[in-house]
């Protein structure tokens, strides 16, 4: 990693340094921050890129279609996400590897959760154990799993999992085998020798530090590791080792979505992992709501990808979503100004979102629905309703 360079100028800036930065400006920072291949690592998607452009696109194809006279004085952000209280609703979604970007790695990430009462995912292949992330937290906390061929190691992640006091699991069920991400082919990318996959026994960390050009060693990991012949049927037996709700990670299809709601997983994150995956696949945005429909409500559903400002949080709560999930932005703040610029950067989303239900004239999360939005599904046509509940 090199050494800390000049923060983009900010005029809100004092003698403590930028308090004011937006996402984007804590990607520029952390692109000069980082070494190269690691920015490649955080930043990339697989193949072309078209997934992970076509996240970021999906959003700036809708318009709000804004509502005034509405006393909007107060704007209520706070909901609850699998019946736990959260301020806003917006979450961190799971990446491996905090440390990569910043020593404190994923408990400084945590605690700036926490002093916003947001919810953070923690990923199995974080590089502080679960344990030691949970003691950081004092905000809702799930733990992302991936299936491995070893069924012994998923189920002790799931017993730790619950002994730390983490309130879900969210399996990721869009990687039976990991794309090919081309960036981190050209470098070669492997991990530092002081990051491992801390919460998984050694067979686990072998070879995740020995890179060669036009090799990725995670991806051999994952192809090691990884059980690709985990199905539907495989669900029950993870049922069978908690009470914990399942979260299913990676959902792009009503029919998946369908499948899921009727064996009871109790949420879905619509996901395209990033744009790291299937290159080309549906925009995570455009899949949500036809997934949000299929489901009727029996589950909760997230959504991630390409969000980086709170008129995108408001156009994916319109769509149906219950909550959105944050990735590379949080891992931007984290490098730039450790725990405190991922504050700043969740912070930024609240009060955008504010400012942006404010002026659409939605005081609450409730009032936020379908007729806000022109744009792909075919919203420009709305019916006059009038609406005495938005008040």
């Amino acid at each position: 990693m090199t050494p800390p360079s000049t923060v983009p100028a900010d005029p809100h800036s004092g003698p403590e340094g930028p308090t004011a930065l937006l996402p984007r400006d804590y990607a520029a920072a952390a692109r000069e921050r980082l070494d190269g291949p690691v920015w490649d690592y955080i930043a990339g998607g697989s193949g072309d890129e078209v997934s992970l452009r076509g996240d970021r696109a999906a959003y700036d194809r809708y318009r709000l279609r804004p509502r005034v006279l509405v006393d909007v004085s107060h704007c209520e952000l706070s909901t609850t996400l699998l019946g736990r209280p959260v301020a806003f609703p917006v979450g961190i979604a799971p990446m491996a590897y905090h440390r990569l970007v910043h020593p404190e790695g994923e408990t400084a990430t945590v605690r700036a959760a926490g002093e916003v009462g947001a919810l953070t995912i923690a990923s199995t292949f974080a590089s502080k154990t679960l344990e030691e992330t949970a003691r950081a937290a004092t905000g809702p906390l799930w733990l992302q799993l991936y299936v491995l061929r070893r069924r012994e190691i998923t189920e002790s992640l799931v017993r730790r999992a619950e002994a730390a006091g983490y309130r879900a699991l969210v399996i990721t069920v869009d990687t039976p085998r990991m794309a090919r991400r081309e960036r981190d082919l050209r470098n070669g990318f492997s991990l530092p020798s002081h990051i491992r996959p801390v919460n998984l026994d050694a067979d686990h960390t072998a070879g995740l530090h020995r890179g060669r050009s036009g090799s990725s060693t995670l991806a051999e990991h994952s192809a090691r590791h990884h059980d690709a012949a985990f199905t539907w049927e495989d669900l029950a037996w993870l049922r069978s080792l908690t009470d914990l709700p399942l979260v299913l990670k990676g959902v792009l299809t009503a029919q998946d979505a369908l499948r899921a709601a009727d064996l009871g997983v109790e949420g879905l994150v619509v996901s395209t992992h990033g744009g790291r995956q299937l290159d080309g696949a549906v925009a995570a945005l455009d899949a949500l709501p036809e997934v949000v429909a299929a489901v009727e409500g029996r589950c909760e559903v997230l959504v991630d990808g390409g969000v980086r400002r709170g008129t995108d949080v408001l156009k994916a709560l319109a769509l149906g979503a219950r909550a959105v999930l944050v990735g590379r932005p949080v891992l931007w703040g984290l490098a730039v100004d450790g725990a405190a610029g991922v504050e700043q950067v969740l912070s930024t989303l609240q009060d955008e979102l504010a400012e942006a239900m404010a002026l659409t004239g939605r005081p609450r999360l409730d009032t936020i629905d379908r007729e806000l939005l022109n744009g792909p599904s075919g919203f420009a046509n709305h019916s006059i309703t009038h609406d005495r509940d938005m008040a």
